[in-house]
């Protein structure tokens, strides 16, 4: 059975290696990125998720944020190691933070208390709907791209150099470019062990 939807999904992996070479214009990465974020479910259409997407010098200045960050905490004989990785991710086109906005999620829990909750858990699956959708898209595209998590090292920062509402708490950063180098061949375990079925 060919469905293009599924081909995208097995096309999605995590890239490292990326480069600033890519097809599409910084106007057309931003209508990519923003239809995909504006069509992700989210529990009582609560549309949490928030992105901000950073291009050029912006990019490369939250990698220097996260570079600097990771060196008050990582031993002296290892940073190198560690700026390498860092850096690889410096060498991509742009970077797309995700947030939740998390006024929103109180809101709901005031205004729903029986969910109460289940709202801080719904959120985080929003999230994680709209970095996969994301992230789908731009593989769709041809774009690579891989998801990281300097959340608390970096926030405040972030919040403080770009202005970001106090209420967007902080998921995960995406580096994307274009793929310099192909990931390893995924293994999978087997379909048995996590597809029930029952006819």
């Amino acid at each position: 059975m060919k469905n293009s939807f599924i081909d995208s999904i097995k096309n999605r992996r995590s890239v490292y290696s990326l480069n600033k070479n890519v097809s599409l214009s910084d106007t057309q990465i931003q209508q990519l990125v923003t239809t995909a974020v504006k069509h992700c479910p989210s529990a009582f259409n609560s549309q949490t998720s928030r992105i901000s997407i950073l291009f050029g010098e912006h990019h490369i200045k939250l990698w220097d944020i996260v570079e600097e960050a990771l060196r008050s905490i990582v031993p002296e004989d290892k940073f190198p190691k560690t700026a390498e990785k860092i850096d690889t991710f410096r060498q991509g086109y742009g970077s797309i933070l995700f947030f939740e906005d998390t006024e929103i999620v109180s809101n709901l829990q005031k205004n729903f208390p029986a969910y109460e909750k289940n709202f801080p858990i719904w959120s985080e699956q929003s999230t994680g709907i709209t970095q996969f959708a994301v992230w789908t898209a731009l593989a769709h595209e041809g774009i690579g791209a891989s998801l990281q998590h300097y959340n608390e090292l970096i926030e405040n920062q972030i919040k403080e150099h770009w202005h970001i509402p106090a209420s967007w708490n902080l998921k995960a950063q995406m580096p994307f470019g274009g793929i310099a180098g192909k990931p390893k061949e995924k293994e999978f375990i087997s379909d048995e062990s996590r597809v029930l079925v029952f006819s």
